[in-house]
């Protein structure tokens, strides 16, 4: 039996965890992105986390998702990156 995968269902909450370098720029790079491909009104919340060593940076964005096409585009621009190193 094939196991069906789960759908979204646009519009929806979308959180998105994205890491990297830990510079002092980083966080306004990923919402910088973000924003590109999200109305502003629709990023609700933002936290960041340093790792325990301090190397890198986690910058946890959580939003409104309209479509899959915009979300698609949204991990495109980020995964293609040089400054991304990891998107959960």
């Amino acid at each position: 039996m094939e196991e069906s995968k789960p759908v979204l269902q646009f519009p929806c909450d979308f959180p998105l965890k994205v890491i990297g370098h830990n510079t002092d720029d980083f966080e306004n790079f990923v919402i910088e992105i973000v924003r590109r491909h999200v109305q502003s009104r629709d990023v609700a919340v933002v936290n960041t986390k340093p790792s325990s060593g301090g190397k890198y940076l986690s910058v946890s964005i959580k939003f409104i998702a309209d479509s899959r096409e915009q979300m698609d585009a949204l991990y495109e621009e980020l995964s293609h990156h040089e400054r991304v190193i990891w998107i959960l």
